[in-house]
């Protein structure tokens, strides 16, 4: 007689497939109602002050600083959020935000690609074993690093070698010319976002196919033209990615802008001539850090808020930008 083993149903494993999608769908909701929520308290802080100057906000009309200071006294009065008695006018808030982050993005941009060409087809491996973990590591490096080369380095030369005595006389009257200024700002900038760029456009690079380049080669196409016109052209979601990723950090970027773009709210002037790059200025993020002591009266706080929504909608509307920017060429096969 064969005696039969008694029969032992299997248990499902602990972490089945569907267990794991639900905790990780929860978690993907977690983030997505932070985010939101975060959305909504920095719009409800900043809705007293939007509500007070309307679309005047982001227009032009007096000195922004003695706003910034006008709005601090009202609030150590007792002033509260409903009873606004200054204006706030962030129009050069706002230029200086465009100036250096849009030079910024554009220089970057151009030596990132190449820097990326070459260090994906061009180097040499053993120039391509450094340049990799050199790159990743000054993407890593704090912002405040770089504002401390840049306040004992570069505003010193700016200031030493590219503005004279007679300049700085000429305009003494409205604005202190001293290296601290809106070349400093951009050329600083542009150094800390071009890692992340070079680094996303390298990856970018690398994934597109080697055979689609030997092709080519084959046909007798030279090597530049061959990677110029196949793998940028095809990587070209990618490089829209790593763009959108850069100004984003460029536009929130405070802590160094502050240290080196003069700190004072003016918006520099094309027509001013080569003057108009050594101009001191202020960006929106930089503002927020200069006064941040001031959070804790109302108007100040609002004003401060709307800043911030200002910075956070601009990021939004960026990278929706950049997600549709990339529909178009999905057809190229390469995805960042």
């Amino acid at each position: 007689m064969v005696s039969v083993a008694p029969h032992h149903e299997e248990r499902p494993p602990r972490w089945s497939d569907r267990r794991v999608g639900i905790l990780l769908g929860a978690l993907v909701c977690g983030v997505l109602v932070v985010i939101a929520g975060m959305l909504v308290v920095v719009l409800h802080r900043a809705w007293p002050s939007f509500q007070h100057n309307g679309l005047a906000w982001f227009g032009p009309g007096g000195d922004v600083d003695e706003q910034i200071r006008q709005i601090s006294l009202s609030g150590q009065s007792g002033t509260k959020d409903s009873d606004f008695t200054w204006t706030f006018h962030a129009w050069p808030l706002i230029w200086s935000t465009i100036l250096i982050t849009g030079g910024a993005v554009v220089i970057a941009f151009v030596t990132s690609l190449f820097v990326a060409v070459f260090a994906v087809e061009f180097a040499p491996p053993r120039m391509r074993a450094v340049l990799d973990p050199l790159i990743r590591l000054l993407a890593s490096v704090p912002s405040v690093v770089y504002g401390l080369i840049g306040v004992l380095v570069i505003t010193p030369f700016i200031g030493n070698h590219l503005i004279s005595e007679g300049q700085k006389a000429s305009v003494a009257f409205q604005i202190p010319l001293t290296g601290f200024s809106l070349l400093a700002a951009v050329l600083i900038l542009t150094v800390m976002i071009a890692p992340l760029m070079i680094a996303i456009f390298s990856e970018g690079l690398r994934s597109v196919p080697q055979t689609w380049l030997e092709g080519s080669l084959a046909l007798g196409v030279n090597r530049w033209r061959t990677f110029w016109k196949i793998a940028v052209r095809t990587a070209r979601p990618a490089l829209v990615a790593g763009t959108v990723l850069a100004t984003a950090r460029a536009l929130g970027e405070a802590v160094m802008l502050a240290m080196v773009s003069g700190s004072v709210g003016f918006a520099p002037n094309p027509l001013d001539g080569l003057l108009f790059f050594v101009e001191p200025s202020r960006p929106l993020a930089a503002t927020i850090i200069s006064n941040s002591e001031d959070l804790s009266n109302p108007p100040m706080s609002s004003t401060l808020f709307a800043i911030a929504s200002v910075l956070l909608v601009s990021a939004a509307l960026l990278s929706l930008a950049g997600h549709l920017a990339k529909q178009p060429m999905k057809k190229y096969g390469v995805r960042s």
